[in-house]
């Protein structure tokens, strides 16, 4: 019962942390290391039966899940602030 309650509170603790993510690719990162820590656990118990095995897999299917997510994220263009000779300022697509 206390293995059960701790892994509920990584889960909720998890969510949150998901949550405060600030950029696309922060978030995306965090939603596959909350994938892979719940597939990586599953699998870890299915595999070894055991609480070390379930930790184990939940924390490699994390690292996983965030390399994944944090490399499928989509570059989008960037863009520069510049100055007109009058001195306002705009914004465009930054020279490649």
């Amino acid at each position: 019962m206390k293995n059960r309650k701790t892994m509920i509170a990584c889960l909720l603790l998890s969510f949150a942390l998901a949550g405060c993510a600030a950029t696309e690719r922060e978030q995306r990162a965090g939603t596959g290391a909350l994938i892979g820590a719940g597939t990586g656990a599953l699998v870890g118990q299915a595999v070894g039966g055991n609480t070390q095995s379930t930790v184990v897999g939940a924390g490699a299917g994390a690292l996983l899940g965030a390399v994944a997510g944090s490399a499928t994220t989509p570059r989008a263009p960037h863009y520069c602030r510049f100055q007109r000779r009058d001195g306002t300022i705009y914004t465009a697509r930054c020279p490649a």
